[in-house]
């Protein structure tokens, strides 16, 4: 069943049953009643990324406070999604728009990679889980993808899986047809791994590519920001492998 685009949606940190009340925190009551003039009996649609998706009443209480009154499941909840996106971080802006596009591309889990080239060597994990949410909200998800610790790129390696498969974007892969090489992939647990601004470096290609759990891909001929680069890589692998 897909999202009901015609209410606000609010992602709440607190279980949701129906019959249950749940106070909002001050900004979420101000960003309802202040913001949106949302009334004392406004219908809202809530969410927590384990119980599905529930109706909710708004209960103002005073000027500043509310509560949501839960009501029946709209929506069961659904599976995390199986694909991990890591990623050079980029700079401050480029890199809120990232997460973004990736929550709604529906990746399981997001981690900043550090890379020989990453422009940005601090990540501000509060605010990259404020733009995951809300980028849940607005697009209806219901999973939420758990955002990964930043990690240098050897150490990523080293403790990785070898049965869980890393796409990895190369722009100096041979070809211009990503699907060519996706379409002969069968694992579904996997990830995608995009680097950063100016790509990798020549000692890191050389590093994957020597790894039997890394396959590269090409992104077609044309040069692409990074931010452009995971958007189309993304699609790529949700169009051929993928749940799309």
């Amino acid at each position: 069943m897909r999202a009901n685009y015609k209410l606000q949606r609010l992602y709440l940190d607190a279980p949701l049953a129906e019959g249950s009340v749940v106070p909002l925190g001050r900004e979420q009551a101000h960003y309802l009643m202040t913001v949106l003039r949302l009334a004392d009996g406004a219908q809202v649609l809530v969410f927590n990324g384990r119980d599905g998706e529930h109706g909710a009443t708004l209960r103002p209480e005073g000027r500043k406070a509310a509560n949501l009154e839960i009501g029946a499941q709209t929506r069961e909840q659904a599976p995390q999604p199986r694909l991990d996106f890591l990623f050079a971080p980029l700079k401050v802006g480029r890199i809120e728009y990232l997460v973004q596009k990736a929550t709604e591309m529906g990746v399981g889990r997001i981690t900043p990679v550090f890379t020989d080239h990453t422009q940005l060597h601090k990540v501000n994990a509060a605010r990259l889980e404020a733009n995951i949410l809300e980028a849940a909200e607005q697009c209806g998800n219901l999973a939420i993808p758990d955002l990964g610790e930043a990690v240098k790129l050897e150490a990523l390696l080293a403790g990785w899986d070898p049965t869980r498969q890393i796409i990895f974007c190369n722009e100096s892969q041979a070809g211009n047809n990503p699907t060519e090489v996706l379409s002969g992939i069968t694992e579904r647990d996997l990830a995608l791994l995009v680097g950063p601004e100016g790509g990798f470096s020549e000692r890191e290609r050389e590093m994957l590519t020597a790894l039997p759990f890394v396959t590269p891909i090409p992104l077609g001929p044309r040069i692409l920001r990074a931010d452009t680069a995971a958007v189309a890589a993304l699609t790529a692998v949700q169009m051929t492998i993928g749940d799309w």
